[in-house]
């Protein structure tokens, strides 16, 4: 399986371009969300990201243990989304007040590895998966908001490494970021 990676900033079109990527590949679709619908804006969020989806796609709401989602689909789909991870992290974080550093690479680590393992034992298909850029604004105020962008950016380049196409997407254009 292809793994491809889409970063850019808040509502840049990372998902819609993520949806158009995998109308390149055929077969089985499944798609792994991450947000959990805590407030009527995060309600309404998704609603909108499953009408876009239009009804063709498996979806699967994982908010923390989305390696073991991609182990398990891989058997059966040809072509997996994962939107976002970002949320991911975010929902790892709020799941304990100060999560240990080391249990959150530790999660970064089994994703990764479920990604290269489906990429050994799967040849057609493709993995794409869906995260925020938000190294590029300024330095947080407080501590919890500087842990987690340097949290997200570890992540992002951990999962860029591993990918075979990665993409940022700024104002619904997507730049290629590796060759």
């Amino acid at each position: 399986m292809k793994i491809v990676f889409i970063t850019g900033g808040a509502k840049s079109g990372k998902s819609t371009f993520a949806l158009k990527t995998a109308d390149r590949y055929g077969g089985k679709r499944a798609y792994v969300a991450t947000a959990q619908a805590l407030d009527d804006e995060m309600a309404w969020r998704i609603e909108a990201h499953q009408k876009e989806r239009n009804g063709s796609w498996d979806t699967v709401e994982e908010p923390v243990n989305i390696h073991q989602s991609i182990t398990e689909l891989v058997t059966t789909h040809e072509v997996i989304v994962v939107d976002c991870l970002t949320l991911w992290l975010t929902n790892m974080i709020l799941t304990e007040p100060e999560p240990a550093k080391d249990k959150i690479y530790d999660a970064f680590l089994k994703l990764t590895d479920s990604l290269t393992t489906a990429r050994q034992t799967k040849s057609d298909g493709a993995i794409i998966l869906v995260s925020n850029e938000v190294g590029l604004s300024i330095v947080p105020d407080n501590r919890l908001a500087r842990l987690f962008r340097d949290y997200a950016g570890v992540l992002n380049q951990r999962v860029a490494a591993v990918s075979d196409e990665a993409y940022l997407v700024v104002s619904g254009l997507p730049l290629r970021l590796n060759s």
